[in-house]
């Protein structure tokens, strides 16, 4: 049966042109018969994608297909939870990092993206949840966890992820002086910790690193998080070097766990903002929780994660 197709596209998003590539995955499906409806709908506001997502039936639509970064599908995964609607979500990667795209090896050509949709396979994803915002990849706080919608769309679209890195450079010096005292509170341990950063996910890669989050999977039931410590003199190049080969895990200070529920708050007098797919979050004191195969997602045929 031929497939109806929402579309939710962010047409400003990542340096090729979103439109191209959806003419191109449309034309595809119609050559091979398998195309009954598309209705595109544009982003212009912040609040569209979640909006519509929110408002699509899953008895007009087989699919809703978002087209855009990391931050658009966070909006859209928020409007399908609101809704409570489990009609199936695919992402075709128009953004600058595209973590969550790149872990599951979703298609970035509109042929193989297309053929994908004709198979309709589909996985259950865990998604994360704080203050009733859910998250597909990742939340975030401390150092660099705001860089995401700090650095202005052109610099994204010219050049790509170097322009988090460079507002990462900016930054770093500043702030590496600077510690965020924490508490972690789990079901499988309570400890205090002096953090540079924090990162919580649902999968390995998370700002361009493939294996930050090397035991993450997106249907296990468990968060996974990396507590990164406030270094000392001479601790930075040799812990960036092991994040560089993986080998971040076995720097002592370093702190790795999975979990189902967390709660992160901090007894330091600055407001601590969190990071959700690149995009604002609320501030510390917050408890996270995995919702467990939330999501429902097309995948490529014999994906196995």
């Amino acid at each position: 049966m031929s497939l109806k197709i929402k579309v939710i596209m962010n047409p400003n998003s990542g340096r090729q042109t979103s439109r191209q590539l959806v003419d191109d995955l449309l034309g595809h499906l119609i050559d091979a018969g398998e195309l009954a409806r598309a209705d595109i709908n544009y982003t212009r506001d912040k609040n569209d994608s979640f909006s519509f997502a929110r408002d699509t039936s899953a008895e007009e639509f087989d699919l809703i297909l978002v087209v855009g970064g990391d931050g658009t599908v966070h909006d859209v995964v928020n409007g399908l939870m609101d809704s409570g609607s489990e009609i199936p979500l695919a992402i075709f990667a128009g953004g600058t990092v595209n973590d969550f795209a790149t872990y599951i090896d979703l298609p970035t050509d509109p042929y193989t993206f297309s053929q994908m949709l004709i198979s309709r396979n589909t996985i259950k994803a865990d998604l994360g949840r704080v203050d009733n915002r859910y998250f597909l990849n990742v939340l975030a706080g401390g150092l660099l966890a705001d860089i995401a919608y700090k650095v202005p769309s052109d610099s994204k679209a010219i050049f790509g992820r170097f322009a988090y890195w460079f507002e990462g450079a900016i930054d770093l010096p500043a702030n590496m002086k600077e510690g965020i005292p924490i508490i972690v509170e789990s079901e499988e341990s309570t400890f205090d910790f002096e953090a540079m950063m924090f990162i919580i996910s649902n999968s390995k890669s998370v700002g361009g690193i493939r294996k930050l989050l090397p035991y993450a999977e997106i249907s296990d039931g468990l968060l996974d998080v990396l507590l990164i410590p406030k270094l000392g003199p001479g601790e930075f190049l040799p812990l960036l070097g092991k994040f560089l080969i993986g080998d971040h895990l076995s720097f002592e200070k370093v702190r790795y766990f999975q979990t189902s529920k967390v709660k992160i708050s901090t007894s330091a007098n600055q407001k601590v903002r969190l990071d959700l797919d690149g995009e604002e979050g609320p501030f510390l004191p917050a408890t996270v929780e995995c919702m467990p195969k939330a999501l429902t997602l097309i995948v490529p045929a014999g994906y196995d994660k």
